[in-house]
């Protein structure tokens, strides 16, 4: 039986669920759970399928961005309709040079998006002069939290569309994006009136497992590369989409490098576990044994664990961490195209298996 997957929307993101949500929403549906946990919810596409299905999800994430778009799409209970004239009021602002335009506002410069400066810039001068104004307001005006969500969650979708990158901002294009030129326009996001107690919540995963219970956990944690030579901050998330945590937190902050990125992204090692490429004392890889007390600890009958074949470990070592914790029901393996940053020439002389297909797999936990 094929299941119906309900509308999503999201930003471009290298983590994305968009295309195995047939796959996830069918695993869902044969352990038939109240409720569930996405436990790293980035872009919340499977919190809203699972949402929009009936389920009482509980989405998490470390990133604030992910906190403003669960909130926008989980904890809504008004009509689509209630935010018609506030997004009409934003998307008619007249633009205005503000920060965003100083720090990553472009001019055309015949097709080239390097600036006087050397540096590129993600989005061309018209539609930063949009966002300074757009983003004043949305501060300005006295707001629900719902209703911020909903209107920088607009705000972040419409700029997605108009960006000068390959989907993530640690570097932009040399050449203008056609849909660079485009104007900004904001839209009322893909709403629906919920009528669960959803809840959303913005934490480290390992500080929530004993106290979120739930028939279902959802995991796909940031894997990040299983290059040993590829630079750390080349698979970090929060240098990835600094720019989102930025457009939510109007915080102007001190900003780093050929990207601009938030100084608070600049690091040597992982932001997060899951991200580790290091060994521990003992020769494994620490990814694997964060993995282990994930699965141990979490309150759940039932989990749902992504994995990458671009991981750090293999499949078969997260069977075998799996097994002596319940029963694996069930594993599925995706071929999946791969995302447009591991086709880069740059890229080729950290590819371990250049001709090897991306595959990720589900893999179905029945904990004892």
């Amino acid at each position: 039986m094929k299941l119906e997957v309900p509308r999503t929307e999201g930003i471009k993101y290298a983590g994305s669920k968009l295309y195995l949500l047939p796959y996830i929403l069918n695993l869902v549906r044969k352990v038939n759970p109240s409720s569930v946990f996405d436990g790293f919810s980035g872009t919340t596409r499977v919190s809203q399928a699972l949402a929009r299905l009936g389920y009482t999800v509980i989405a998490n994430d470390i990133a604030v961005w992910s906190e403003v778009f669960a909130t926008c799409y989980l904890l809504n209970r008004k009509p689509p309709s209630a935010y018609r004239e506030l997004i009409e009021h934003l998307d008619n602002l007249p633009g205005k040079d503000g920060w965003f335009t100083e720090i990553y506002g472009g001019e055309e410069n015949g097709g080239l998006a390097i600036q006087k400066d050397g540096l590129k810039r993600p989005w061309q001068i018209h539609n930063t002069r949009r966002l300074d104004a757009i983003r004043e307001e949305i501060e300005r005006l006295s707001l629900s939290k719902v209703e911020k969500a909903v209107a920088l969650t607009s705000l972040i979708l419409a700029l997605d569309e108009v960006d000068n990158t390959l989907g993530h901002y640690a570097s932009y294009l040399r050449y203008w994006s056609p849909r660079s030129y485009k104007k900004l326009r904001l839209r009322v996001p893909a709403l629906w009136e919920n009528h669960q107690e959803h809840r959303v919540i913005r934490g480290n995963i390992f500080d929530l497992l004993k106290e979120v219970s739930c028939d279902l956990a959802y995991f796909d944690p940031p894997y990040g590369s299983d290059n040993n030579k590829m630079p750390p901050s080349r698979v970090r998330y929060a240098s990835y989409y600094h720019l989102w945590t930025t457009v939510c937190l109007y915080d102007k902050p001190e900003v780093f490098g050929r990207a601009r990125r938030r100084i608070d992204t600049k690091d040597n090692g992982a932001t997060s576990v899951f991200e580790d490429f290091r060994r521990d004392g003992e020769g494994r890889f620490r990814v694997l044994n964060a993995l282990r007390t994930l699965l141990e600890q979490v309150r759940a009958r039932w989990v749902i664990l992504s994995y990458s074949s671009a991981g750090r470990i293999t499949p078969q070592e997260v069977y075998e961490l799996m097994s002596p914790l319940g029963q694996v029901t069930e594993i599925l393996k995706i071929h999946y195209k791969r995302h447009v940053m591991s086709s880069m020439s740059w890229t080729k002389e950290w590819s371990k298996e250049k001709n090897t297909p991306h595959q990720e797999f589900l893999f179905l936990l029945q904990k004892k």
